[in-house]
């Protein structure tokens, strides 16, 4: 791990710069109140323009839980990336394991999904996150999941 401060806020361009994920499969728009090694929260904004709407559940579109699941692995690697700093170069994370996922409410275009991502233990080169989602006060899905660093090999 590196010894600099880390950004309480990170922006898209360094987001696309810690994950490889593109349009339309990145998840995660912002991130804030970043706590290097424990905790983030992710901001997505979520659009009527998300590919997603037009086959899920067309004439009322709700966001897939899956997605909202997706959204919070990609936090969860965004704060491992930034975490482990340049020990990251050369490695991905990959999303291992998912336990107890809910799903509270439907999210819809206009929505706000917060993206709390909290680290419960770290072990080598596995890492096991608790992950909420919110759109305001109310939690709309939730899960406990697990990654793995591994050698890129592209």
């Amino acid at each position: 791990m590196t010894d600099d401060k880390l950004p309480s806020i990170l922006d898209i361009k360094r987001i696309m710069q810690l994950l490889p994920h593109r349009y339309p499969f990145l998840m995660v728009d912002r991130m804030e109140d970043v706590v290097r090694g424990e905790s983030a929260i992710g901001i997505k904004n979520v659009t009527i323009n998300e590919p997603f709407f037009s086959g899920h559940f067309p004439d009322a579109p709700v966001m897939p839980g899956v997605l909202m699941v997706e959204a919070m692995a990609q936090a969860a690697g965004i704060l491992v990336v930034e975490t482990m700093g340049s020990e990251m170069k050369g490695k991905l994370v990959y999303f291992m394991s998912v336990e107890d996922a809910r799903f509270r409410k439907p999210v819809g275009p206009g929505d706000q999904l917060k993206i709390h991502v909290r680290k419960r233990h770290a072990r080598k080169l596995v890492w096991k996150f608790d992950g909420q989602c919110k759109v305001g006060d109310d939690i709309v899905a939730e899960a406990t999941y697990t990654a793995m660093i591994v050698a890129d090999s592209g």
